[in-house]
């Protein structure tokens, strides 16, 4: 099969920092490729080289299209030539319509007037092709996640899209709107639209990719073709982080004490719709040195119970009560959450966790200003101290602590926010999603943090829709549907059959 894209000997340093070093990516026409690596291996990097993001002359290395070579001075040269590129952040206008998202800058217009009628009737065809329902006149916002990938590949395929670049396009999706979209992925390449994925979660590789280029450190370890050789998750695993990884769970013994954090008698409607009980007499405690988890389908209402538990951070008509070692705490807002000993890691860290143009130093700090401040004015040297032990203690990878937030890959921010949780010294550390969109190594390496938590007599909530991390890390679960707990299983009960029989004895679907 011949090739559609090759990239050879691509270099590229911010600074002094080299985030790739000699790439080599070979794409054949018609394939699924995925690229695979760590957190910071460099692969953005790359497809923002090969989508234009990064203009010719700021690398090194030949782009091969088409049996030419470009040199793309802009995003607009790329997409002219059909190469599209969807980035983890949905680059969609909440308050506009599907039909206007779509034709953005590409307006479908007579003379100097828009054609509403000609937008809406493409827009009409476009969301054929992806199996979408919705009327091109929705506004964006009110899709889920799922729906505006759709839309962003909708948007792609008005374009005369030849080349698809997906950057982690399943990270925040459920596994049905997945499933879906790999789907589409299968049924786009039947039509000769090559795609390019970008993916931690490897058994979706597994599952649609026809070749994997693995990258480690900013430079090509391994490429493999899934027709013409055996594939598997350890060899993948084993090309990223560079060792095998047997045991994807860091041992722990569990020595569990007595109950450190307690919920009573929990009550949230929804702060719009307040008919709506998203979190219906939820109780829950978890014990000194235990990691507990929560399972759920999506809507479950497992995040409304965190964020509001965590300061009344959502929701309406709220009632309940919480204890912290047998003490009955106020967590009625959130620095008075946080002075009772509650941390929350959002699982939207950008949206909510970080302050991503401020400097990795003051991000770690937020939560515990005090810690770092004389008479009310903050220490900026030991703020600096602050951040380099946490650089050093959570393996955070950066130019200095003095770098913006922003310009860290997903793992690494991370990192920035259990950092800042971790500095607050909170008793309860609450993790929504903790390893969204993050690589096996750096999930090993917030795993073994989770461990250390722990091991000092705190105790865990972990929230995830990942059913073997909940597994492979918690010593209970419980498990939530529709507001409600529904089913509580030791680690030793548990298994994943279980855990879906009891959303689906309750009425989850």
């Amino acid at each position: 099969m011949q090739a559609i894209l090759e990239m050879r000997g691509i270099q590229k340093s911010f600074g002094s920092v080299k985030a790739l070093n000699n790439v080599n990516l070979t794409v054949r026409q018609g394939e699924i490729h995925a690229i695979c690596g760590e957190n910071g291996a460099g692969k953005s990097t790359l497809m923002k080289i090969l989508s234009g993001v990064y203009p010719h002359g700021s690398f090194d290395g030949a782009v091969c299209y088409a049996g030419e070579e470009r040199r793309f001075a802009s995003i607009h040269d790329s997409e002219t030539l059909g190469i599209i590129i969807i980035h983890q952040e949905l680059a969609l206008v909440p308050m506009l319509s599907i039909a206007e998202n779509i034709f953005l800058g590409n307006e479908q217009a007579r003379g100097t007037v828009i054609d509403w009628a000609m937008s809406y009737a493409k827009t009409r065809q476009l969301l054929d092709k992806v199996g979408l329902s919705d009327s091109p006149d929705t506004p964006i916002g009110r899709l889920g996640v799922g729906k505006q990938q759709l839309v962003e590949i909708a948007k792609a395929l008005s374009k005369e899209v030849r080349l698809l670049i997906l950057d982690e396009p399943t990270a925040s999706l459920n596994e049905n709107d997945s499933e879906r979209l790999l789907g589409l992925l299968l049924e786009l390449k039947s039509r000769g639209v090559t795609s390019i994925i970008i993916s931690h979660k490897l058994n979706e590789i597994s599952r649609v990719a026809d070749a994997i280029t693995v990258i480690r450190d900013g430079a090509t370890v391994d490429a493999m073709d899934c027709h013409t050789e055996s594939v598997s998750e350890d060899r993948i695993i084993r090309a990223m982080v560079g060792r095998d990884m047997a045991d994807r769970y860091p041992k722990r013994t569990p020595h569990v004490g007595a109950p450190v954090f307690e919920v009573r008698n929990w009550h949230v409607r929804h702060p719009v719709h307040r008919e709506r009980k998203v979190v219906n007499d939820v109780s829950f405690e978890a014990r000194a040195g235990e990691v507990v988890g929560i399972a759920g389908l999506m809507g479950a209402g497992r995040t409304e119970l965190a964020m509001s538990i965590f300061g009344r951070a959502y929701g309406a008509d709220i009632r309940g009560e919480v204890f912290l070692r047998g003490a009955k705490v106020d967590v009625s807002s959130v620095p008075r959450a946080i002075a009772a000993g509650l941390a929350y890691v959002t699982e939207d860290r950008k949206g909510d966790g970080l302050l991503l143009d401020d400097s990795i130093e003051r991000n770690i700090t937020l939560a515990n200003l005090g810690g770092v401040a004389s008479y009310a004015v903050i220490d900026e040297q030991r703020e600096v101290t602050v951040g380099h032990e946490f650089l050093r203690k959570l393996r955070i990878r950066c130019q200095n602590g003095a770098q913006a937030v922003g310009k860290l890959s997903g793992g690494n921010q991370q990192k920035v926010v259990i950092s800042k949780w971790l500095y607050a010294q909170p008793e309860v550390l609450m993790l929504d999603e903790p390893t969204r969109g993050i690589d096996v190594g750096a999930k090993y390496e917030i795993y073994s943090i989770i461990n250390e938590v722990v091991a000092e007599g705190k105790c865990v909530v972990m929230i995830s829709s990942e059913m073997a991390e909940l597994l492979g890390m918690c010593d209970r679960i419980y498990v939530m549907n529709e507001g409600r707990f529904v089913a509580e299983f030791s680690a030793q009960e548990a298994s994943q059959e279980k855990i879906m029989r009891a959303i689906v004895k309750n009425g989850g679907n």
